[in-house]
C-alpha cells in the first residue's frame, strides 16, 4: 500500500472579519472589504493549493471546544447556517461540506490505540464550528475538498499549558501515523490567531481600517519573535517557548493547534512561507505555510 504522507502545513486566522470582508455568496452580510494584507495573503496561499495534489484537508480548531477528549467529525457531509456568536452581523455563512470520514475514523483509531481518549461525532445536525468554515473557506473557496475536523481538548483549563503542549504532540503523532497508514496525500490546517487580546468595543464600520491596530506593542513584539522562529525553521525552539507566549498573549495557539501540527510535521526545521501578518481586532494574525518539498518551496515575505 502506498504510504500517505502531509504535503502542506497552514497556519490560518479564522477572524469572521475575513469572509465577511470578502463578500462570498455564502455570506449574508455585506462590506466594503477590509483587511487586505491577510485576504490577499490568503488569497495566494489558496493559489498554491491549486498547484498540489491532496486527497483531504485536516484541520484542528478551538472554536470545537471538548472537554473530555478529542472528538473528529464523523458524517459524510453537513449542511447548515454558522452564525458567529459574538459577530453575528458579520458572520452568517451557508455551509455545505463533505468529510473523509475514512481518514477520521482512522485518525480517532489510532489515537486511541495511543491511549488518547477519543469519540467520533455523529450526530448528522451537529453545526460545524466557524473557525473550521472559515478557514477552510479562505484557503479552498471552492470546497472541493472533503475535510476532517479535529476538536480542541479543554486540557489547557484544566491543567496548564504545559500540559496543552504535551498532548498535543501525542495528538499530532498519531495523526501522521494514521496519515501514512490511510496512503492519502494530505494538508493540516492549524486554524489560529498568534496574540489574541481584542478590543471589547466595536467601530461604527467594522471594515473602517483607520481603527485597526494591534492591541499593544508588547503583543506585536511577541508575534515578530515567534515569527522570527518560523522563518529561521526553528519550530522546536518556537514550542518549546509555547507556554510562556500562550500566557503573555493570551495567545489562541492555547487551543493546540500549531503543536499538533508541527508535531505532525516531525517538527519542521525548514522556514515557513509568511504570506501575510495584520491585526484583527487587536489580534494578531499571521498567514503561513509549511511545505516539506524543497522544490515548491519558497520565500514569500
Amino acid at each position: 500500500m502506498i504510504k500517505g504522507e502531509i504535503v502542506l502545513g497552514c497556519l490560518a486566522p479564522h477572524p469572521p472579519h475575513l469572509v465577511y470582508a470578502d463578500n462570498p455568496d455564502e455570506n449574508e452580510p455585506t462590506s466594503e472589504g477590509g483587511w487586505e494584507t491577510l485576504r490577499w495573503g490568503y488569497a495566494r496561499l489558496a493559489r498554491k493549493l491549486k498547484t498540489i495534489e491532496y486527497d483531504a484537508i485536516v484541520i484542528l480548531t478551538p472554536h470545537w471546544q471538548t472537554y473530555i477528549g478529542t472528538h473528529f467529525l464523523g458524517c459524510d457531509s453537513f449542511k447548515s447556517l454558522s452564525v458567529d456568536p459574538i459577530f453575528p452581523n458579520l458572520f452568517r455563512y451557508h455551509y455545505n461540506l463533505k468529510v473523509d470520514v475514512e481518514l477520521s475514523e482512522k485518525m480517532c483509531e489510532i489515537a486511541g490505540e495511543a491511549g488518547i481518549i477519543t469519540k467520533m461525532m455523529r450526530n448528522p445536525d451537529f453545526r460545524v464550528d466557524y473557525g473550521t468554515i472559515t478557514s477552510c473557506h479562505l484557503l479552498n473557496p471552492d470546497w472541493d475538498k472533503p475535510i476532517v475536523t479535529v476538536s480542541s481538548n479543554r486540557n489547557r483549563h484544566y491543567y496548564s499549558v504545559e500540559v496543552m503542549n504535551e498532548q498535543a504532540q501525542a495528538l499530532g503523532d498519531a495523526c501522521r501515523k494514521a496519515i501514512e497508514e490511510s496512503g492519502k496525500r494530505v494538508v493540516l490546517i492549524a486554524s489560529h490567531s498568534l496574540s489574541h487580546r481584542h478590543f471589547t468595543t466595536e467601530a461604527p464600520l467594522p471594515e473602517d481600517m483607520s481603527r485597526e491596530h494591534i492591541y499593544n506593542h508588547s503583543q506585536y513584539v511577541w508575534d515578530m519573535k515567534v515569527i522570527d522562529l518560523m522563518r529561521e525553521g526553528k519550530m522546536q525552539e518556537f514550542i518549546d517557548l509555547m507556554p510562556e507566549f500562550t500566557e503573555q498573549t493570551m495567545a489562541e495557539t492555547e487551543g493546540g493547534g500549531l503543536t499538533w501540527m508541527m508535531a505532525a510535521m516531525g517538527m519542521p526545521n525548514y522556514p515557513a512561507e509568511i504570506y501575510g501578518y495584520q491585526s484583527v481586532i487587536g489580534t494578531g494574525n499571521v498567514v503561513a505555510c509549511w511545505d516539506p518539498d524543497e522544490e515548491t518551496r519558497e520565500m514569500v515575505l
